[in-house]
């Protein structure tokens, strides 16, 4: 218990993440024809009242007058409203109840409702200061009590001053009838809450701009689940993610940003100074230099498959964390590969040209079927399988090869070697990853071993591919048809011209790194991917990183997660529990994985513990990050 602090509170739209009255207008209109435009009007009504254009008492008046509700309906709302409390005071019980006999609830809203959703969370009945409803026989409202202070303008302050606290007084809220506490001598400060809503007439008038209660809890020292406010997370997103990825990371209360194309090297390390959270598709570069200037930067979402844009290693050193979207865009690229070999055989990118200049060429010649053709499919993970299944279903023979052992699917062939398959098939697709040694993976010597007339797709990364022995090949007839979706160097965004040897080819398709541009893909990508960063910020799991050892963890109670990072070297984990021992720390739970450069070790302590150990926990030798997070 803090004596003589005091904080008062408000409640629509700040305990609660609506205005009561607006969610009792859905409940009362239910079955009305005009339920819209009347819902409206209560709105308008509401705000009104809230930014000091409407007196309060009239504000009042209009809606009980429009609604009439009942005793029934008022049960209703109750049940709506406990499922509709602030995120962040859901997140910070505890406060409530530590400090219930400093907490109270003073609103322009009515007590009958108001008082059921608060004492649940351990606030005092007689700490609870609101209208009230007067009732006629069968339960229906006639009005309310107009010798309640709170019924007029200026009601809060004429309540708090009746109370006559002894101590420092801090209001939240999001109202101007909240502001008036402070603007009256009554409170030490006011603190604009804008978890749910935001009013710039009130904003203008706060000590300070609250975006959760965490941040309160922050700023005052106070008790708090969490280590640090998660408004205090800055979040870029850059290259146009989709908008679902937008609204997950700012519901978890994070500050985002969003940018709609990609940086440059320079730009990006300009911008990412005080990032927290990075999230990129394919076109940004995460250099070791970009890095460098990533003081704050605690993980990196790539909202896509590959990671080759990001330096790994770097990433690694500084203790970032880096997630990708390996499965979310299978079935789109995996519709665009079998789509292209169709076109492809038919010859129909020629055809298609031949048409818009006005020549009419029907003839069968270089068309056939994919029925009973073999297709090489380079790269046998989530994209090479399933392209392997819809292929055979569509009568095609299906040869694979994978530097790394694969289990065949239904009739594929697995080839020992790549000269095999390039030998053999009738159509080559590539599907492997980005990594340095895959750097011209087919060039001269590989295209010179495949079948006059092969059909050829890169769908992977631009680097894989030797561009010019794929044109030399095209020109001499050698491949017949290519469709090519990645290249080495491409353009930082859509007003950047696109260069390449490859334009103007006979029978070459090229798509500007489309191959997982569905909605459907980028809406599932949009989802996962902030998922496992809010994972790793909220849990410190790190399951399918791509760069961390993957550690699953339980969420934490009653206890502080330590997480610590560091060179993978012996006596870490040991220097570690030398330390907690020594303060007396209690170990609940423990977790340690490394990889090839880095050690990952997960320490959860019992709640009681000095400053200083976190001081010697980060000074061990060899430490790369540390971090409290709860």
């Amino acid at each position: 218990m803090i004596p003589n602090k005091y904080f008062v509170i408000d409640f629509d739209s700040t305990f609660t993440k609506v205005e009561a009255f607006d969610v009792l207008a859905e409940i009362t209109l239910k079955d009305h024809p005009e339920k819209e435009a009347i819902q409206t009007q209560i709105f308008d009504i509401t705000n009104q009242g809230m930014d000091g254009s409407l007196s309060l008492r009239e504000s009042i008046e209009r809606r009980i007058q429009i609604l009439a509700p009942n005793k029934s309906h008022l049960t209703q709302l109750v049940g709506h409203l406990k499922s509709l409390v602030s995120d962040s005071f859901n997140r910070n019980k505890e406060f409530f109840t530590t400090h219930a006999s400093h907490i109270f609830i003073i609103s322009n809203g009515f007590r009958e409702f108001i008082e059921p959703v608060v004492t649940e969370f351990g606030v005092k009945k007689e700490n609870v200061f609101a209208n009230e409803f007067v009732f006629d026989d069968t339960g229906k409202v006639i009005g309310f009590n107009k010798d309640n202070p709170l019924s007029v303008n200026n009601g809060k302050t004429e309540q708090l001053k009746r109370l006559n606290l002894p101590g420092d007084v801090y209001v939240i809220g999001d109202g101007y009838t909240d502001y008036e506490i402070k603007h009256s001598g009554l409170a030490n400060k006011f603190y604009a809450f804008t978890e749910n809503v935001e009013r710039e007439k009130v904003l203008a008038k706060a000590d300070h701009v609250t975006p959760s209660l965490d941040e309160f809890l922050y700023l005052n020292k106070l008790n708090t689940v969490i280590s640090y406010p998660k408004n205090r997370i800055n979040v870029l997103l850059l290259e146009g993610v989709h908008p679902v990825a937008i609204e997950l990371m700012k519901g978890e209360g994070f500050t985002v940003e969003t940018y709609p194309a990609g940086l440059t090297e320079d730009e990006l390390c300009e911008k990412i100074k005080n990032v927290s959270v990075l999230g990129i598709r394919s076109k940004t570069q995460v250099t070791a230099k970009v890095l460098e200037n990533a003081n704050r930067l605690m993980v990196i979402g790539a909202f896509c498959i590959g990671t080759n844009q990001i330096d790994l290693k770097a990433a690694t050193k500084k203790g970032v964390a880096v997630f990708n979207a390996p499965y979310s865009n299978t079935r789109s690229v995996v519709e665009l590969a079998i789509a292209q070999i169709i076109i492809l055989i038919r010859n129909i990118p020629d055809k298609s040209n031949k048409m818009h200049q006005g020549k009419w060429d029907k003839s069968a010649k270089g068309s056939f079927e994919v029925r009973g053709k073999k297709l090489g499919i380079i790269g046998y993970g989530s994209i090479g399988t399933q392209l392997s299944v819809i292929a055979e279903n569509l009568g095609m023979k299906v040869f694979y090869f994978d530097r790394e052992e694969k289990l065949a699917l239904s009739n594929a062939v697995k080839c020992k070697t790549l000269k095999e398959l390039l030998q053999e098939a009738d159509f080559i697709t590539l599907h492997i990853d980005g990594n340095e040694r895959n750097t011209n993976f087919i060039g001269a010597s590989e295209f010179d071993l495949m079948k006059k007339g092969v059909i050829f797709l890169n769908l992977s990364r631009g680097h894989v591919v030797d561009v010019k022995a794929l044109r030399e090949n095209i020109l001499n007839g050698k491949v017949a048809g290519c469709a090519i979706d990645v290249f080495p160097h491409e353009p930082i965004s859509n007003d950047e011209e696109f260069i390449s040897e490859l334009r103007g080819l006979p029978n070459t398709i090229l798509t500007p790194h489309i191959g997982g541009s569905t909605l459907e893909a980028q809406e599932n990508i949009g989802n996962f991917v902030p998922g496992k960063l809010m994972d790793y910020i909220n849990t410190g799991s790190t399951s399918i990183s791509v760069n961390f050892p993957n550690l699953t963890l339980p969420i934490l109670e009653n206890a502080h997660r330590l997480i610590h990072i560091h060179n993978n070297v012996p006596g870490i984990l040991a220097r570690i529990n030398q330390i907690l021992a020594a303060n007396g720390i209690n170990i609940v739970g423990q977790y340690l994985k490394t990889n090839e450069h880095i050690g990952y070790v997960i320490t959860d302590i019992n709640k009681e513990y000095d400053k200083q150990v976190i001081k010697e926990l980060r000074a061990i030798e060899n430490t790369i990050k540390f971090r409290v997070l709860y």
